[in-house]
């Protein structure tokens, strides 16, 4: 049974220095909760915004510890479970291409997928950079380790000590926070992440009480270590 440029990357080289997770109430952003569905990742649907990756990150290890290739059809994605299998539609160009998730990312505000260099040609838009898509998960690879859980990213800082920061202020409502240290091509940073979670409609509602409360701007991310 299956279960269910400016260029923001998704390279993932983790240390967790704090550890501890909390559990919040939630309801999703999306039309239908999708991932509450038996064959949860096949059928997923999200249109958005998707950027690429390529050439500063080539080489690096990925999410699910392969080496990233540019040249390979993957992409990157914060929520779907490794191993998943998407067909990818420019709602601009009208191409389409067929990836396979092995990355997290984009850490970035208002898009939903980093593709690979290969990929983004597949579709026609390394020139523009971004392209609005569609997304359909039309297969899935369990991994041995499971799904793993979702949790909010609150911030992501270059000094650790404003990453403490953070948890600090957050630490009334949320006991327990983990900074997550990300070495980019651009420099070392910290994540800062908060809550457990099984189901994205309940991570996406507490990540938008979150936003509300503390004036922040999270998102939901699948934590796969």
């Amino acid at each position: 049974m299956r279960r269910r440029p400016l260029i923001q990357p998704a390279p993932f080289l983790l240390v967790v220095i704090g550890l501890g997770a909390v559990l919040y109430q939630g309801c999703t952003t999306r039309p239908r909760p999708v991932d509450h569905f038996p064959d949860y990742p096949v059928g997923f649907v999200e249109r958005g915004m998707a950027s690429w990756y390529g050439p500063g990150f080539h080489g690096n290890k990925t999410a699910n510890g392969e080496r990233y290739d540019m040249y390979a059809l993957t992409a990157a994605h914060r929520t779907l479970p490794l191993g998943s299998v998407a067909v990818v539609h420019s709602l601009t160009s009208g191409h389409h291409v067929k990836v396979r998730i092995n990355d997290r990312g984009p850490f970035a505000k208002g898009r939903i997928l980093d593709l690979s260099l290969a990929g983004a040609r597949a579709l026609g838009m390394t020139g523009n950079g971004t392209d609005r898509v569609e997304l359909r998960v039309v297969g899935y690879e369990p991994r041995p380790e499971g799904m793993g859980v979702l949790r909010i990213q609150v911030g992501s800082f270059e000094d650790i000590h404003n990453a403490r920061a953070l948890i600090a202020r957050l630490q009334h409502d949320f006991a327990d926070g983990r900074i997550i240290q990300v070495d980019l091509p651009e420099g070392r940073r910290y994540r800062v992440r908060i809550g457990r979670f099984l189901f994205e409609s309940e991570a996406q509602k507490a990540s938008m009480s979150v936003d509300r409360r503390f004036n922040l701007e999270s998102f939901v991310v699948r934590d796969d270590g």
